[in-house]
Formats: structure tokens, C-alpha cells, sequence
């Protein structure tokens, strides 16, 4: 398998390569040269299989022959080492609970991967690779936690001072050995725009390899895929006639994305929705055709303040820049803090359930297109975070108490520690070569 450049569809690279450079040297995102469909056997024969054996199938097509399947195998069974479990709430609602990893986030199956094929690749070298990561709450975390004690990568991970929860915040700060916690004064935006500054600075590449786990390297989109599979065979056997309809609650579009590719390899998604807080740039676009980046917006699912979404090239890549085409595929409402809240206490209120910040403006936005909507369908809202990383929103806007799991309370025990930066590219540069 090849990978192509979004701003050069003649510059082609091999999997390693856009694994270990994440950004292409023309500034673009990697893609695979193509997606084809699955073969029918496998997948209509989901059920056969267990989740780490559809990882593994899938894997194998976007890596080829540059890892041993008995390696990739060995990666994929580090990587996925937790459930992917759907929960059915009502006939047309179901929860893809995506935060039994180790970080409590959606985020462990990419960055797991990552580390696992990054760590593949670098071991016969002598070559140090520095990760940089900006996170607006769990990338982080999950990256942090996935490249932890990797020998031969050191990991800078990014984060807005008082804009991710103190959860969040600590799992960040509290690991220290490979790991490097950065506060820097401003949002996630100002975060994501020294990582890239950094990339495009070829001064600073001759003194330091650098490489991403944002979700602009491929690698994290392509174990994102794996779940949706997965959750496709939970439910496949009470979907009949209805339609399947994915709500993804967006901020850099890489979890919508990597959807995107589970369709096009042949899962029978009729729908995505992107379900949008105050930051509404995809929604606008969704609307109108056109994308303008604005300046994110401080919201309860901070996950997804992100003005100016990485991901967004490669969805209109993806669509061969046809609005017309994405629409029919991508639906897109964004919703206040106030109806967040609102949507938290009737899922509780209703089923007993409890949903985070982010899997909530999921919900708002199905209940949303489903009304509008005759055709029946089952919708799966991806639940990317546990509701207990953020405590401090519940204690605050709600009369809900999500139990703390064990890994994270052990999280909060511990001292964090961060060096704090402005938002400067000369300063976060001149940090970087010390």
C-alpha cells in the first residue's frame, strides 16, 4: 500500500514512512492510494470473528507486506487488549462505549497502534524520534500512556492552560520518563499551530526528528476503523431493514474519518453524523460549502474545541472536493452548553445511564436528524471519553456522580508537572532545541 499527499496526489510514500514522518514534506496529510471494498466473506461474516482478529484483517490491507503478520499480530494483540462494547439503549439508540483502554478514551486504540508500529519500525535503528502532540483533553493522555518507556521516541505533548479538565490534566503531568507535559497560554488552536509550525521549520528538522500522533498521522485513523466493525457486528442481528446511522461527536474530524473508510471498505454505514459543539466549522461547511476556520470556542466538550480541524482535507479528499457528495453522507448540527447539560440529565433520567460531555452532543444531534428523518434506523453514537474525567463538569452543572475507575483515581493521587510556555513559536522552538 501506498500513501499519497493531500496537497500532491503523485508523491507517494510507503506505510513506514508515513508512519514515522506523519506530515508529508509538502506540508499535506497522508492517505492511502485507495480503499477498496472488503471481500464479502469477511464481512458478512463478522460474526466469526473476535475483535482482534477483524483488527488484524483490517490492518493488514493498509499495511501490506512491511510488517511480518506475525508481528502485526503481536501489535495488534498489545494494541487492542480491551472491549469495544455496544450498549443498546432503546430501539433506536445505541452506545459504542469506547473508553475501556487504559486512558479511559477513544484515543488508546490509535495511539496504542502507533506505538506498537512506530516501535517496529525503530528497533535495529540508533535514530532518537521526538513525537509532538497537541491535545484539547485526551489525545494526550492516550498518547502519553501509548509511547510511555519506548525506547529511542520522546514524546512532547502540548496542552491549553485551564482549558482541559484537571483529570485530563493529570494524566497528562503525573508520568514524567519519555513523556514531556507542556502548558502553553492560549486554546488548543494555538496548541496545534506550533506543532505544525514546528513541522514546517526545516531549520529545527536538522537537529531533531520529529514526528506526530495527532490524528494527522495516518496511523491513529487507521486502527479507528477497527470499531466500527466491531460495533457493526454487535448489532447487525437487530438491525432487519432499519438504516445504520453513526453519530460522531467531531473536533479535528479523525474519528469521522476513519469511518469514512470503514464505508468505503464496505461496511454498510447509510449515514454519518457529525455532531458539533459551539465550534462549528463543520457544520457551517455541512450547510453552506464553505470552510471558514474561526478562532475555538471554551466548551463542556473540550475535546472538540477546535477551530480549524486537521482532518477536514481529507474528507473533501476523500469526496474528490464534491459538497454535494459529502452532504449526502454527512449530516451536521452543532449544539450549546446548555443543551449538553440537558441531554446528560435525561439519558440518566430515562435509562440510568450515564454519558460524558462529548458522547451527549452525539445524541442531540441523532435525536436531531432522526426526527427529521421518516426512514427508521438504528443510531450508534460513539461514546469517546468515560463521564468520570470530568468530574469538575458534573460537580459543577449536574447532580450526578459517575464512579471514579481505579487506574484514574491512582492518577489523581500523583504530582503533575509541567513547563509552562506562551504561545510563541520562538519560545516553544528554542525549548525544543535545549
Amino acid at each position: 500500500m501506498q500513501y499519497y499527499s493531500t496537497n500532491n496526489h503523485s508523491y507517494f510514500v510507503n506505510f513506514r514512512t508515513a508512519i514515522l514522518e506523519g506530515l508529508a514534506k509538502d506540508k499535506g496529510l497522508f492517505l492511502p492510494e485507495k480503499i477498496n471494498t472488503l471481500s464479502k466473506d469477511f464481512i458478512g461474516n463478522l460474526q466469526n470473528y473476535s475483535f482482534q482478529e477483524i483488527s488484524f484483517n483490517i490492518a493488514k490491507y493498509f499495511v501490506g507486506d512491511e510488517i511480518e503478520e506475525a508481528d502485526l499480530l503481536t501489535i495488534i494483540n498489545k494494541a487492542i487488549s480491551f472491549e469495544a462494547p455496544v450498549k443498546v439503549l432503546s430501539d433506536n439508540l445505541s452506545i459504542l462505549e469506547l473508553f475501556h483502554g487504559p486512558t479511559l478514551a477513544f484515543k488508546d486504540f490509535g495511539a496504542r497502534f502507533l506505538a506498537g508500529t512506530m516501535e517496529y519500525f525503530l528497533k535495529n535503528e540508533s535514530k532518537e524520534i521526538t513525537i509532538l502532540v497537541a491535545t484539547s483533553g485526551d489525545t494526550g493522555s492516550a498518547v502519553a500512556n501509548g509511547f510511555l518507556n519506548i525506547d529511542g521516541i520522546n514524546v512532547v505533548v502540548l496542552f491549553p492552560e485551564g482549558k482541559i479538565s484537571k483529570i485530563q490534566e493529570k494524566q497528562i503531568t503525573t508520568l514524567g520518563n519519555n513523556i514531556t507535559a507542556i502548558e502553553i497560554e492560549g486554546t488548543f488552536d494555538d496548541c496545534q499551530r506550533l506543532v505544525k509550525s514546528a513541522f514546517m521549520d526545516d531549520e529545527l528538522k536538522l537537529h531533531i526528528n520529529l514526528s506526530s500522533a495527532n490524528s494527522i498521522n495516518i496511523g491513529r485513523l487507521i486502527p479507528q476503523t477497527f470499531y466500527y466493525f466491531e460495533s457493526f457486528k454487535q448489532i447487525e442481528n437487530i438491525l432487519k431493514d432499519k438504516n445504520i446511522i453513526y453519530s460522531v461527536p467531531s473536533g479535528n474530524l479523525g474519528n469521522l474519518t476513519a469511518g469514512l473508510f470503514a464505508k468505503k471498505m464496505g461496511l454498510p454505514i447509510n449515514k454519518f453524523i457529525a455532531a458539533n459543539n459551539n465550534n462549528d466549522v463543520f457544520t457551517d461547511y455541512i450547510d453552506n460549502g464553505i470552510f471558514k476556520p474561526k478562532p475555538s470556542k471554551e466548551t463542556l466538550s473540550n475535546a472538540m474545541d477546535v477551530g480549524n480541524p486537521s482532518n477536514f482535507v481529507r474528507i473533501v479528499d476523500v469526496f474528490n472536493n464534491n459538497h454535494s457528495k459529502i452532504k449526502d453522507v454527512i449530516y451536521s448540527k452543532s449544539y450549546s452548553d446548555s443543551e449538553t447539560v440537558e441531554k446528560i440529565n435525561e439519558l440518566y433520567e430515562k435509562f440510568g445511564y450515564i454519558i460524558d460531555p462529548h458522547g451527549a452532543v452525539g445524541c442531540l444531534a441523532l435525536d436531531t436528524y432522526q426526527n427529521y428523518e421518516t426512514t427508521e434506523s438504528i443510531g450508534v453514537v460513539l461514546e469517546t471519553a468515560h463521564p468520570a474525567k470530568f468530574g469538575d463538569i458534573f460537580q459543577k452543572h449536574l447532580d450526578i456522580t459517575p464512579d471514579i475507575p481505579e487506574r484514574l483515581a491512582l492518577s489523581l493521587s500523583k504530582e503533575g508537572n509541567a513547563v509552562k510556555l506562551s504561545g510563541t513559536y520562538d519560545e516553544f522552538k528554542k525549548y525544543l532545541l535545549s
